[in-house]
């Protein structure tokens, strides 16, 4: 199989990549390479013959039009997103621009394309809208997200996320396109920008600066270890039914305060300077509109496709913390070529 990955030098992105390489398929990785995106995350497997490269924004069709003539892939998996919450607070306009109308392009073209295919080609053809937990907004303590859960986005992130899954489910019901869905949960793991959760806590403890901590540090996240996604994403690509929606997690729900607590305590172990490292911890404003708990029944995909998370979280974030420590040459060339750690997200503050 040739898979057409769209946001493959992203964090998710570049782990499929990997792993469909390592399983002997072919990939072409689109990407327009934003900020968040590093071909560093594919180094070691750039080089291989069954992989190529092509930047391009799923925004521009004729970019997409004319990837899609030349490489001619078998199936096409759609991650490329803006997913930072607090960035779409700040920003909204950008995760319009690329998570809707870049969808709705992709999808155009992709149609296009599906149905200049022949034969035995167009009838194992597939487009996997990859999405998040989060289009289904906020649970409480009890419950959890099923296939049917109905959608309530809280986040401008959220809402452009559902927002293109509606797209997908459109093109596949009005067009016939083939399109099988998948929304997962939090996702952590080597590779994964560091203005998400896990990197900051570990290079701030690294560095001995505050942790920050959003509320109480009592929201709820079910935590998906990156390596086991891209296996049920592979999963889904090839094996699951068309028309179909799989919601992929980890099973491993913790609150953020634990999950912080229990790096800390990693930290401490592996890099003991800093230590105790919980000292460091400082609870800050909330996010605005910051959901309460998120949580995935993983029940379908497993009974379906046979897959279920192989990482718990004590495992994960174990080999997460020593990749980060033993991979500064990784993060600290994204520092050099200018982010920041400080606090974005809080214009929403101002709300009545």
């Amino acid at each position: 199989m040739k898979i057409f990955v769209t946001g493959g030098a992203g964090f998710i992105g570049s782990a499929v990549v990997r792993m469909a390489l390592d399983r002997g398929m072919s990939v072409v990785n689109f990407d327009k390479l934003t900020y968040a995106a590093n071909r560093d995350n594919l180094k070691g497997w750039d080089d291989r013959p069954a992989y190529a490269f092509v930047k391009g924004d799923i925004y521009n069709q004729e970019a997409v039009a004319s990837a899609l003539a030349k490489h001619q892939p078998d199936a096409i998996m759609h991650l490329a997103a803006e997913s930072h919450v607090d960035r779409s607070i700040d920003g909204p306009g950008a995760f319009i621009e690329t998570n809707i109308i870049g969808t709705y392009s992709l999808l155009t073209e992709a149609r296009r394309y599906f149905e200049k295919l022949k034969g035995e080609r167009q009838a194992k053809f597939r487009f996997h809208h990859v999405s998040t937990d989060e289009v289904y907004g906020s649970l409480g303590a009890s419950g959890l997200f099923t296939e049917e859960t109905p959608y309530k986005p809280n986040s401008p992130y959220s809402a452009s996320k559902a927002s293109s899954d509606m797209l997908a489910r459109a093109w596949a019901e009005t067009f016939n396109l083939p399109v099988v869905t998948s929304n997962c949960s939090n996702n952590y793991g080597p590779y994964q920008f560091p203005e998400k959760l896990i990197p900051v806590v570990v290079l701030a403890a690294l560095e001995g600066r505050t942790i920050p901590v959003y509320g109480k540090g009592e929201n709820i996240r079910d935590w998906l270890y990156v390596d086991d996604h891209a296996d049920a994403l592979l999963a889904i690509i090839e094996k699951g039914r068309l028309g179909e929606t799989y919601n992929v997690g980890g099973n491993n729900e913790r609150r953020n305060i634990d999950l912080v607590e229990t790096i800390c305590a990693l930290m401490d172990e592996f890099s003991p300077a800093n230590a105790p490292h919980k000292t460091l911890v400082s609870f800050v404003a909330d996010r605005p509109g910051h959901d309460l708990r998120y949580a995935i029944d993983a029940t379908k995909i497993g009974a379906e496709l046979g897959w279920t998370p192989a990482t718990n979280v004590e495992q994960g974030l174990a080999k997460t913390v020593r990749w980060y420590l033993d991979n500064r040459w990784w993060w600290e060339a994204i520092r050099n070529r200018g982010h920041s750690d400080d606090r974005i997200g809080l214009a929403g503050e101002g709300r009545g």
